[in-house]
């Protein structure tokens, strides 16, 4: 059966509510019954430190101990562990502006890019606008949030940093406006919390940032006793990235024994094909890697190598 009081109400959390742990020790702020709303007014992951007027001067000075905060957490009525605990992304609206950045030590190929670079985005238009990485190049945008988990069953603090059974930093970018995710309740009450909010991100986020930006995220929290899952469920709001899939892609292969190299390899190639076609600086391509171009695994079974496809959608660019 599914627990849902019927009723529709709304809660606000705003802010300055974060925490920066996943803790069943942390107290709830707000107790709602199974099937409310609620509404979360989220900083962007660097919790406000990097400014629309920033430059790359501020990533050198970012404090980390506060980066990649989540507000909440919420209490649902009715969740007890083994139950599963339904987000349903009712509504997802960016900022109007956001940034992309490669942070030294971050990202999938942090030793080949030591230096730090940003990139502001204008994201005036919206939800449904664009955003322009380069002259020629525009992104749509299809907003969702990075982070989204319940508490863990066990004690102690865990960070925000890596994805759990339990959710946690996922970078999904799936889980837009109309999806509905799955999560596994652990403790009483679920303690639901969200943020890291993402203008756009291509499939795997490779040099460890998005389109990153404030959002303002509208959840519906329902609760069942009738559907059993052990890690992360989701079902999208229709079919994949409808905007971005309207044309062909150029697709850079990584072929070898070590799923994380070949992962590496064909970034690296892609990289190098976006500089050399496109005249963009390594990194411009490696952060454009990270906003635009989907990671895809395509064959696991023949071994010993695996085979990794990076593929880069060609309607982003100006025909």
């Amino acid at each position: 059966m599914t627990t849902d009081s019927g009723k529709k109400a709304r809660r606000t959390i705003h802010q300055h509510q974060w925490h920066q742990a996943w803790d069943n020790s942390i107290p709830p702020l707000a107790t709602i019954q199974s099937g409310e709303e609620v509404f979360f007014d989220l900083l962007d992951a660097s919790n406000g430190e990097i400014k629309q007027d920033s430059t790359v001067d501020t990533l050198r000075t970012l404090d980390f101990s506060r980066v990649d905060q989540v507000n909440g957490p919420i209490y649902v009525e009715g969740a007890e562990p083994g139950d599963t605990l339904e987000v349903e992304m009712l509504d997802l609206q960016p900022a109007s502006w956001g940034w992309t950045a490669n942070i030294p030590g971050f990202g999938l190929l942090a030793d080949e890019f030591p230096e730090p670079a940003l990139k502001i985005w204008d994201l005036s238009a919206g939800a449904d606008g664009w955003g322009e990485f380069a002259p020629g190049i525009r992104i749509p945008l299809s907003p969702f949030c990075g982070e989204i988990g319940l508490a863990p069953a066990e004690p102690g603090a865990f960070s925000t940093i890596p994805p759990y059974h339990h959710g946690g930093n996922m970078d999904t970018k799936h889980l837009t406006k109309g999806a509905h995710l799955y999560l596994p309740v652990q403790v009483p009450g679920a303690l639901f919390s969200i943020g890291d909010g993402h203008a756009a991100q291509g499939d795997g986020e490779v040099c460890g940032t998005a389109i990153e930006t404030s959002m303002r995220a509208t959840v519906r929290l329902t609760v069942h006793k009738d559907k059993k899952v052990q890690q992360p469920h989701f079902l999208t709001a229709g079919p994949l990235t409808p905007r971005t899939n309207t044309d062909r892609y150029y697709a850079t292969d990584g072929i070898g024994p070590d799923l994380l190299e070949a992962t590496r390899s064909a970034v690296r190639h892609m990289i190098e094909h976006l500089h050399t076609t496109y005249g963009l600086s390594r990194v411009e391509a490696y952060m454009l890697c990270s906003v635009a171009v989907d990671l895809k695994l395509c064959e696991v079974v023949d071994m010993p190598n695996f085979l990794v496809g990076a593929f880069l959608p060609l309607s982003i660019f100006s025909k």
